[in-house]
């Protein structure tokens, strides 16, 4: 799904589209920025697939969609009240970039900017989905970045289950606001391990890092906003990566990750 998209595109196991489901009503081929749903989230439980408004912008991002893969059919949902349960967590600036499903917990990225320079996962339960009023969330800031001329913002979340991998897409872009775009730098993975132990705590602990420019000059001026793993072995974890540029035009990646590497800062 785009941002200012209003159709959901199914791809197959070769990245070809093979369908198109109309999601959003709207005449255009993209929806104008002010008024968007700015869908930047989106997470697959059983046989539902959840689209998360980034918050960014009341009210037009506060609404996500519930669409069910089996019967086809498709619900808004209510986004405000988790967004002001954040707000009054201590999230300054909301801008919802990332989600999936862990352990039973929900998990979303809110990502900062040059002049908001924090990422924090939001954590919450299924109640939420629900619209049962009593969920609760829990807030889990990632480490502080020293040098915020070059902040690095979280894009994307994605679970390796089988290696209980949580793995992050990361940019940097040269903008001071959580719904304006800014030009693009570079794009990073960042991988958690056993994450399926840390989701009822208070940090992540170290991370692994990885440079997609330097391991292939294409990833080079490509704004990495998302991730989901297709398959995994032994050894390694096969990922689809989506870059959005900013220009109506998306670019999809394959690579394949090994489990085992060193951790870095």
């Amino acid at each position: 799904m785009g941002d200012d998209a209003t159709n959901l595109l199914v791809l197959d196991t070769n990245l070809n589209i093979v369908d198109a489901i109309p999601l959003i009503s709207y005449t255009g081929h993209r929806i104008p920025k002010n008024i968007k749903p700015d869908l930047e989230a989106s997470a697959l439980n059983a046989d539902n697939l959840f689209l998360f408004g980034s918050g960014s912008l009341s009210p037009y991002r506060n609404s996500g969609w519930k669409y069910n893969l089996k019967t086809k059919d498709s619900n808004s949902i209510n986004l405000e009240p988790l967004y002001l349960k954040a707000k009054d967590s201590g999230i300054a600036q909301i801008n919802i970039e990332g989600a999936c499903f862990v352990a039973g917990k929900l998990i979303l990225v809110n990502r900062g900017n040059k002049g908001y320079p924090y990422n924090h996962l939001i954590i919450t339960d299924e109640k939420f989905l629900d619209n049962d009023s009593s969920f609760q969330i829990a807030i889990i800031p990632l480490a502080a970045q020293k040098d915020t001329a070059s902040f690095k913002g979280i894009s994307g979340l994605c679970y390796a289950r089988e290696s209980d991998q949580l793995i992050m897409t990361v940019s940097t872009e040269d903008t001071r606001s959580s719904h304006d775009d800014g030009a693009i730098g570079k794009s990073y993975l960042w991988i958690i391990s056993d994450i399926s132990t840390k989701v009822n705590g208070r940090t992540l602990g170290n991370k692994r890092v990885i440079d997609l420019e330097y391991i292939d000059p294409r990833f080079k001026g490509q704004k990495i906003e998302s991730a989901v793993v297709i398959r995994e072995t032994s050894k390694l974890i096969y990922l689809v990566l989506v870059a959005d540029n900013d220009d109506g035009s998306s670019t999809v990646f394959k690579m394949s990750l090994s489990k085992t590497v060193s951790l870095a800062e």
